[in-house]
């Protein structure tokens, strides 16, 4: 556990958040835990800090988070299967028109406290995602975009 002076848990940055997922995907102790489910996005814990959590994601065609943010918690993703697109609205707090990014296997992507966000599989095949928060989630807030 990382502690600042005063003794109090310390945040980990969304550049650490990327090593850790990153870390995770790497090790691949993970492949046999990975189920499908046709209804919703499948997820199990792989690590839990004082600091930090990890979690295995899988996805099928289609699936998606809906626009959310992660209630203070920084974040990074690492998609290790398949291909999956990020939505983020640029003014943060679910302000602003929503930007689209494709991340295929390999790639990663952090973010800090403030970020909204929805992830989706638009591809043709199931993907598989690590994702790493400090601190660990205590939810997640649901948006929807209104013109």
């Amino acid at each position: 556990m990382l502690l600042a002076n005063n003794g109090v848990r310390q945040r980990l940055s969304p550049s650490r958040l990327a090593v850790l997922a990153q870390a995770a995907a790497a090790r691949n102790d993970w492949a046999g835990q990975v189920r499908y489910d046709q209804d919703e996005r499948w997820y199990q814990r792989l690590e839990q800090g004082d600091n930090h959590e990890v979690w295995l994601l899988s996805w099928l065609p289609g699936q998606r988070t809906g626009f959310h943010d992660h209630c203070g918690s920084a974040g990074a993703f690492a998609v290790v299967h398949g291909e999956l697109r990020e939505y983020s609205t640029p003014g943060g707090r679910g302000t602003g028109l929503p930007a689209g990014a494709d991340f295929a296997a390999g790639r990663v992507r952090s973010f800090g406290p403030a970020h909204v966000h929805e992830v989706v599989n638009g591809s043709a095949g199931p993907a598989v995602s690590i994702h790493a928060y400090s601190p660990p989630l205590a939810g997640m807030r649901r948006y929807e975009l209104s013109s």
